[in-house]
Order: C-alpha cells, then sequence, then structure tokens
C-alpha cells in the first residue's frame, strides 16, 4: 500500500485473455508513487494493437514524480507524443494498417484528481455506497444516443456499438478529454476496459464495490465474473481505494 500526506493506496490490477482471443491487447499501469493509474486497450491485431497498448503504458512508466497535478498531467501528455509518434511509426511499417490504443488514465495528486480518457475504456467512483462514471464512451452509439437518435435499449444490440471514435495513435497529437475533482477518503476509482463492462452493468459493478473488500480481490472477481459469462474480448481492472493517511503526533 502506498502513502501520501494525505492518502493511503490500496491498489489492486487484473488482466485476461479472455475466453475467445489468442493474444492479449490489453496494458495497465500502476505506479501509486507517482499517483497515476492507467488502462490502454490496442486494437490492430497481432503485432499492432499489443505494441499499442504497451507503448502507452511503458512510456507512462517512466513519468518520474510530480510536483503538482498540473505538472503530473503535463508529464503524462508529453509521454503520450512520444507513444503516440511510436505507434504511427508502426502504422506506416505496416503498410498504413490502423494501429491504436483506447485510453484511460486517473491522476491524483494530494486531494486533487483528474481523469484523461480517449476510446471506450472507463473510470468509475464509488462514493458513499454510489457508484459514479466518470467517463463517457467516445464511440459511434454514444453519440447516436446524446443525439437522442437511438434508446438505450437499442443502444444494447447496436450493430456498430463497438465502434470508436476516438483513439491514441490514429492522430498526429493525443486528443484526450478530462473529467476532475476532489479526492474524499473512502474513494474507490475502478478502471477498466470495455471487454468487462460488455458483460457487466454499472448496477453490478456497484454492488461488488460496496462489499467491504481489497482492491485487489475486487479485480480479482470483476475479472472472474466476466470470464464466467464468456469474456468475448480481453478484460482488465484496476482498483485504487483511498484510505485517510494516520496522523502522525
Amino acid at each position: 500500500m502506498s502513502e501520501t500526506d494525505l492518502f493511503l493506496f490500496d491498489t489492486g490490477q487484473r488482466t485476461d485473455v479472455g475466453r475467445v482471443r489468442d493474444h492479449n491487447e490489453d496494458a495497465y499501469l500502476a505506479r501509486p508513487d507517482a499517483g497515476l493509474w492507467v488502462v490502454a486497450d490496442g486494437m490492430g491485431g497481432h503485432a499492432a494493437g499489443d505494441f499499442a497498448s504497451l507503448a502507452i503504458t511503458g512510456e507512462l512508466g517512466q513519468i518520474g514524480v510530480p510536483g503538482s497535478l498540473d505538472d503530473l498531467q503535463a508529464r503524462v501528455f508529453e509521454r503520450l507524443g512520444r507513444a503516440t509518434m511510436a505507434i504511427r511509426s508502426r502504422s506506416q511499417a505496416l503498410c498504413g494498417a490502423t494501429v491504436g490504443a483506447t485510453l484511460v488514465a486517473l491522476l491524483l495528486y494530494e486531494d486533487e484528481f483528474a481523469c484523461l480518457w480517449a476510446g471506450d475504456s472507463r473510470v468509475y467512483l464509488m462514493r458513499g455506497g454510489t457508484l459514479f462514471r466518470l467517463t463517457e464512451d467516445h464511440t459511434e452509439v454514444q453519440a447516436l444516443l446524446n443525439a437522442g437518435a437511438i434508446t438505450e435499449a437499442e443502444a444494447r444490440t447496436w450493430p456498430r456499438r463497438n465502434v470508436i471514435t476516438r483513439a491514441i495513435g490514429v492522430t498526429d497529437l493525443p486528443e484526450c478529454e478530462r473529467s476532475s475533482g476532489r479526492v474524499e477518503a473512502g474513494d474507490l476509482f475502478i478502471l477498466c476496459s470495455d471487454g468487462l463492462t460488455g458483460h457487466i452493468e454499472d448496477n453490478e459493478i456497484e454492488q461488488m464495490a460496496k462489499a467491504p473488500r481489497s482492491a485487489q480481490a475486487l479485480c480479482d472477481e470483476l475479472v472472474a465474473l466476466t470470464l464466467e459469462r464468456g469474456a468475448h474480448d480481453n478484460v482488465t481492472a484496476v482498483a485504487v481505494r483511498c484510505h485517510p493517511a494516520p496522523v502522525l503526533d
């Protein structure tokens, strides 16, 4: 368990290839010492999707220790820029094949947090017994929902529901959306790829997150349930529970 002046971070992480795919294009990063947790879901198949997700987590793993939330965010974007260049070079080497990855990143510094994302991987916040989704999917089906063109029921079976509209590596510069807020003692953040949310509904995640268990146990159970339900895609979960740091005399 990592410690700052304000919080102790109980972190868990789990990834699995799933029941259908033959390789894992998901990657994750947990750097509680830097206040950074990441899930990246690659696209492009062999020698492409896994390259993209690992390029992102590999670069972000070298950000060092920040001095503020703004500094942390600047470091993240600088490293994402490097990953983008590597991914686009791989695309050129593969004759222009689509290579990229969705991204969710949780940034924590003192009592502030920020979420950065591109694509349909998600960040949730469990606070006071209620689950809040902090990200909105960058997908065609979400755009249709926002426009009122389809209903929630129609979205569940929409033929192009998995088509994403934003990802790292498909444009010259990384394009991420951002949300932010204040951290409270007891907050539980959950990051996951769409391989998990394709099988587990938000209300089920909420019920599982309410149970008193470690962050690692929660990740294990989320992935196990996804596998039990068929796991048609790779699946990854990262959880961060924020405990108040002990008061020193």
